[in-house]
Formats: structure tokens, sequence, C-alpha cells
């Protein structure tokens, strides 16, 4: 989504401004151009022999540089940007853009840009919390503007309290969901299911699976970047919150399916990346379960079929995460629940098993025809389900 794209990276004068380079650092590895400007402040903190380094691209500076390619058409910069983000944005900074003042490179930028502008704050926490400030943030955000909000935590004053910017995950996570917002999925709702879940044996123990929900995650970014309005709804994983979507947590496979029932009202398609336990414990102990016993035997019941119960008219795609005969159970799976597309992988495989960054696939439409996908990453294979999903939806028509 970023390749090719070019973001314009506008960096104002705080503590927060190092953590710029690792945005800029980010964006340069998704493919993106990136244009920096830094304000007279910013150079107190940040040298711009760092972003040029990391950018390879020129970093602005003045209006008035005669050696900058921008110096005599400031409005050249705004006409390339396709997008404008300003991280860390300063409470000043804030109000000259809200006061529509440009006496700046970069005021000037975005008051002469069409481009959507993500705006990052970071600064003191009474700061932030004034009345004025918040006066100009929902003003800016009245003409279009996009805030990523500060964070909660430690500030530099050594106070505690939110101001900090925002993790930079977030901010590009924030930057991918603007740029997405006319992609192909734009007006289409998303359900997404990720993580295994964890089925009580007592309160201190569970069953659970091997699932990491990076698939789920992958999938979700994905459509959120193709211009979705995305739910994502997951079982516990080591995986950050992605930006940009209702992210929903669960614990249970019933809970999931409570969550999926509600999510999936007025929902375009769900796509069930989840792995839910297939067998629950049929009794709960009400305490701890004592260790002295010889065996420890524990009937188990089968848990609800989430994809096979929910009702809608929604696309419905499952996830067939075999061990054996992969295409015959997972072309079993697919006309036993009636979905419209299934995704099979080999979980034995090192490559495409639980955990792994890339898998390795075959798709499975509701005909019986299948495609078998080489090895890719997850965000790769996402892509390709997604270009399936889309196809379904137009066929709809």
């Amino acid at each position: 989504m970023l390749s090719g794209k070019t973001v314009v990276l506008g960096i104002t004068g705080g503590i927060a401004a190092y953590k710029a380079a690792d945005l800029a650092s980010k964006l340069v590895q998704t493919g993106a151009r990136v244009d920096v400007i830094m304000t007279a402040a910013a150079r107190e903190f940040i040298t711009p022999l760092t972003f040029r380094n990391i950018t390879g691209r020129p970093v602005v500076t003045t209006m008035w540089e005669l050696a900058s390619e921008f110096s005599v058409e400031h409005v050249a910069l705004a006409e390339a940007a396709d997008v404008i983000a300003i991280a860390p944005a300063t409470a000043n900074t804030i109000a000259r853009l809200a006061a529509g003042i440009a006496d700046d490179m970069l005021t000037c930028t975005v008051l002469a840009t069409l481009a959507p502008v993500v705006i990052a704050p970071a600064m003191n926490d009474n700061m932030w919390q004034n009345r004025v400030t918040q006066e100009n943030v929902a003003r800016l955000k009245e003409r279009g503007f996009v805030f990523v909000p500060p964070a909660y935590g430690r500030l530099a004053s050594g106070k505690t309290g939110t101001g900090r910017l925002a993790d930079i995950p977030v901010i590009l996570g924030t930057i991918r969901q603007v740029l997405g917002r006319n992609g192909d999925l734009a007006g289409r709702r998303i359900v997404v299911t990720a993580g295994g879940t964890r089925e009580a044996i007592d309160p201190v123990r569970f069953i659970g699976n091997r699932s990491s929900g990076k698939m789920g995650f992958a999938l979700a970014e994905a459509a959120r970047d193709r211009g979705a309005s995305v739910t994502l709804i997951t079982a516990p994983v080591a995986l950050p919150d992605p930006a940009g979507m209702e992210v929903v947590h669960v614990e249970s496979v019933t809970e999931m399916k409570d969550a999926v029932a509600a999510a999936t009202a007025g929902a375009d398609a769900l796509i069930m990346a989840a792995a839910p336990a297939d067998y629950v414990a049929k009794d709960v102990a009400g305490q701890k379960i004592k260790k002295g016993r010889d065996e420890l035997s524990v009937p188990l019941v089968p848990a609800p079929d989430i994809l096979g119960e929910v009702s809608g008219s929604f696309i419905r795609v499952g996830f067939s995460a075999e061990t054996e005969n992969l295409l015959q159970n997972a072309l079993e799976k697919l006309q036993r629940k009636h979905l419209d597309l299934m995704v099979a992988n080999d979980v034995t495989a090192a490559d495409s098993g639980f955990g792994a960054d890339t898998n390795r696939v075959t798709l499975i439409g509701r005909d019986g025809q299948a495609e078998e996908l080489p090895l890719m990453t997850k965000h790769e294979v996402a892509n390709r389900v997604l270009d399936r999903v889309v196809g379904l939806l137009a066929a709809q028509k």
C-alpha cells in the first residue's frame, strides 16, 4: 500500500523528534518515498543529516534554501505528497495549523496540499489537556485532519500522563489506513477472527492450541489498507492491537461465537482465521485442581461451530489447518460449512506452521477448484485471499 507513495514527514520541535527517525526508516522499508520537512525547533533536537541518511533524500529546512528542489515553488512538495504526516506535532504547530498560519515550509506545505494530513501530537500532559489545544484539535478534525492520539506514559518532565508520541506501529497503521480509503474494499465491512481460544478446565488451567494470530492480524491489516471498515475479534495473542480498526478481545470459543454474531450484523464478509477449540471441558472445576492424583481425566464435549452456526448473507471464508490429507479435509470442511472460500495449509511445515511469518496455502473455491500458492509472507497471503473476497463481492451484484 505504501510502496511507490510519497510521504511528506513533518518533524516539529519536541523531545520525541528522535522517534521520527524510526518512523522514517519504517516508511522507507515499505517502499515509500519519504521527504522530510524539519522546523527550526526540530533541528535543536535532531539533525537533518540523520533523515538524509535514512531516506536518501534532501531534507527541507527552510523556504529560502536555494539548493533545495522545492525552494522556488514551495507548493511542489504539497502537490507531490500522497499523505503528509506530522510526528511529533507540538501544541504550537497544531495551533498555527488551526489558525491557517503559513510562516514556514511545513505550515505552507500543509496549507497548500490536497493530500490527507495525519497528525501525531507529543507534548506535556497539561498542554495536551489545555482547552485551547483541544479546541484547536477539534477544529482541525472538522477540516478532515486525522489525529493519532498521544499515549499515556512517562513524559520527558518525569511526570506520568497523556502526552507521549503514539507508538510508531500505530502511526504507521494510521497512515496506511488513510492512504487506503479509496481502495477496492472501501465501504465494505469485514470481520476477521484471529488466535487460538482458551477453554478453562479450572480457574488456573485451560485447553489451548498453538495459533499465534499472525495470519488473522495480517488479514485485518490488509483489509484496512484496502479501505474496509474492519472488526478484528482476537483470542489471546502476543501481538499489539492494530491501528485503524475495532478490536474485540475474547478468550473462549463461546465468547468468540457471541462476538462474531454481533459483529457480522450488516457485514459484507467474515474471514475466520482464528483457531477456536473443537472441544471444551464438560464441567469446569470451581477451584484449582490439586496435584497428587495418579491420573486426571477431563471429559470433553464438542465446542460450538462458529462458522457452521453463524447466520447472515455475508461472504464466508474459512481456514483449515491440517496435518494430513490437506485437500480432502479442507474440501470436506468447505462443503459441510457452506463456505465461499477455504484457505488450507499444512501446519507441520516449518515455514507455514503456527508462529511463522510466512505461509504456503491452497485456496479452494465453492466450486471445489483449488489454487496452490507458493510460499509467501502472511501479508502477501492476506492480499491474495482478499483478492478472492473482492471478486466474490463483485459477483453478488
